[in-house]
């Protein structure tokens, strides 16, 4: 079983390598990067490469390791035995399961992304340990011990909001998806937009990255943001030559709303178009 990558999801060779070691060690792999570098879509494609069922759990500040295993419904529980209802006999019936639950139920070798997990209290990793080692967790209520059918693929990324613990990071593989280079963009973008003019695409790169470049810029924008602002240039029909006449007196790229995402950054664009504006009649 090996990943090279999908008609729709440029790879490198260290990413493909990094997806590759992770499965033979059949370990999880921990995907660090930028906002919009793909870490999300990368287990979408992974599991679309190798024709798997796909789970995912979105981690959010509330979210429990409790809750990618099961919940049990103690509430609505309580309220049926109120009602009479028969179905309080069995506990299982109050029992949801999780996503890991559901991927280690799979008939199939399943993937399995834990999406953002350093958006979870700092304990939420260490909770998962013993269920990422030994690939079981029982179920107190039922008394049940479940065990993966087969080890499902784990991906688990993380926008390095706050630093996980060693002993997390120990039982994983890590991978940091660097900021693509001009040639892997291109090649990005030739897989979103094929009949796209090339002259279009290198002077919407050369305005990319000069934008990156920026000192001082809050948020740069990454690699997602650019296929949003080419559609936008191809949906309004915006000419190469409004992007190739521009000059740092203007203020900053047509449509800029996809690229620059808060006004801070607006305004440090537009105090420095102001400052060339100020030097060029010098």
């Amino acid at each position: 079983m090996k990943f090279s990558g999908t008609d729709r999801y440029v790879a490198t060779d260290e990413l493909k390598l990094a997806v590759n070691a992770a499965i033979t060690l059949e370990r999880p792999l921990l995907i660090k990067g930028e906002p919009g570098t793909g870490k999300t879509l990368l287990a979408e494609e992974v599991a679309r490469a190798i024709e798997a069922p796909l789970y995912t759990w979105h981690v959010k500040s509330t979210t429990k390791a409790q809750q990618g295993l099961y919940e049990y419904d103690a509430v609505s529980r309580l309220r049926d035995s109120q009602l009479g209802d028969p179905r309080v006999q069995d506990v299982g019936n109050y029992i949801r399961r999780g996503k890991m639950w559901e991927a280690f139920d799979s008939d199939q070798r399943a993937v399995l992304l834990i999406d953002e997990i350093d958006k979870a209290d700092i304990e939420f990793p260490n909770d998962l340990l013993l269920e990422l080692d030994r690939m079981e967790f029982h179920v107190y209520e039922t008394g049940e011990t479940v065990r993966a059918r087969q080890r499902p693929i784990i991906v688990i990324t993380s926008n390095n909001e706050k630093e996980l613990p060693d002993a997390f990071l120990r039982r994983c593989f890590f991978h940091y998806i660097a900021f693509p280079d001009r040639a892997t963009l291109e090649s990005v973008v030739a897989v979103h937009f094929p009949k796209i003019a090339e002259d279009l695409v290198s002077r919407a790169l050369e305005m990319f990255f000069e934008l990156r470049d920026v000192p001082g810029l809050k948020k740069k924008p990454s690699t997602s943001e650019l296929i949003d602002w080419l559609k936008l240039l191809l949906a309004d029909q915006i000419p190469l030559s409004a992007l190739r006449e521009r000059d740092a007196a203007k203020a900053i790229p047509p449509l800029y709303g996809a690229l620059i995402k808060n006004e801070q950054d607006v305004q440090l664009l537009e105090r420095l178009a102001f400052m060339h504006r100020r030097q060029s009649r010098a």
